[in-house]
């Protein structure tokens, strides 16, 4: 599954992440890499998603979560 399709208030772990290898670099850097621990805190109408990652916390747009996959 997708983070997009993430349930608020759940914990996911990241399987994989398809995008461009700029905006992996920037994932990673955030802490948001595969084998990460992220809890969905909220999902917005236009299908962005705040998440909690290692301690931080910072919204996504539709465009990138599409492209991370995760697993509970």
């Amino acid at each position: 599954m997708t983070l997009q399709e993430g349930t608020p208030g759940a914990q996911y772990v990241v399987t994989g992440i398809d995008l461009p290898l700029e905006l992996e670099r920037r994932l990673e850097a955030l802490g948001l890499l595969e084998g990460s621990r992220v809890l969905v805190l909220e999902k917005k109408r236009r299908g962005a998603v705040i998440v909690k990652v290692r301690g931080t916390r910072f919204a996504l747009g539709d465009g990138i979560v599409r492209h991370v996959t995760v697993r509970e």
